[in-house]
């Protein structure tokens, strides 16, 4: 063996300095790729670990439906920002709620609800579906969770409870997500008119802002609950128990849960 004999050159140095250049570039450019990839494939790893445990469940057996209640977590739906994230207990039903339904009915649904919310559109058909079909089973408690980047959705609230003076709520209510688009001073004050009601006195009511306390009750008493968006709502069964029904649910994904409540 020639102890003499000349070395190999290294790769880089058969290379021209500008082939040398781009190859290093791009060799570098694989690795810093390779390695972000198991990164970030890491990070969603921890991510859907953490998702996974997700809100603690609560569960209650208050007797008495007009006691707070503990809440429980059902499937996810649609709406806007997290629609329920169950924390506390869904405040006690009042004279100042609205109830569509027999007030006897077993089977209570309250819902948290924004009249600008465009999944709130898409909920109140299915709402006015499950009465129609558990008539004299279910009643549905209406109340008010104005979301800040709706700027329509308080007044539209304080109209609601203007028209429910004059025993009109749930009539009002519904013109009001059957024209969503058209909300406004003006709308609201025709809305009144449309369906009946004394306009002057509709007005005097609305112009007073005699129910943003209530409004904000509503609100607070929501977020205490666990609502963060719109829908958020909560299926009450007799003995109490209640669970969270989490955004804009079809009818085919409320019927079993009301089903096996009656049960």
């Amino acid at each position: 063996m020639d102890l003499f004999q000349e070395k190999p050159k290294p790769f880089f140095d058969l290379l021209h300095p500008r082939q040398a250049f781009i190859l290093g570039c791009v060799t570098s450019f694989l690795v810093m790729g390779t390695v972000g990839f198991f990164l970030l494939g890491a990070y969603l790893v921890r991510g859907s670990a953490m998702g996974a445990k997700g809100f603690p469940v609560a569960t209650a057996g208050n007797k008495d439906i007009n006691q707070p209640v503990v809440v429980n977590t059902a499937k996810t739906g649609t709406g806007d920002v997290a629609a329920v994230q169950p924390a506390g207990k869904v405040p006690p039903i009042s004279e100042s709620d609205h109830i569509f339904g027999d007030p006897k009915a077993p089977i209570t649904i309250i819902e948290y609800s924004d009249f600008q919310c465009p999944y709130c559109v898409n909920f109140h058909p299915t709402m006015e579906q499950v009465m129609e079909q558990y008539k004299g089973k279910v009643k549905w408690v209406y109340r008010h969770y104005p979301l800040s980047f709706h700027p329509q959705s308080q007044p539209a609230a304080e109209a609601s409870e203007c028209a429910s003076e004059q025993g009109k709520f749930w009539e009002y209510a519904k013109g009001l997500f059957e024209n969503q688009k058209s909300l406004g001073a003006e709308f609201y004050s025709k809305l009144a008119g449309d369906i009946g009601l004394n306009v002057s006195t509709f007005n005097t009511c609305l112009e007073s802002d005699k129910y943003l306390s209530h409004i904000q009750q509503d609100l607070e008493g929501g977020s205490g609950a666990g609502v963060r968006g719109t829908p958020g709502s909560f299926l009450i069964d007799k003995d109490g128990n209640a669970q969270a029904i989490k955004g804009a649910l079809p009818f085919s994904s409320i019927q079993p849960l009301i089903d096996e409540a009656l049960q």
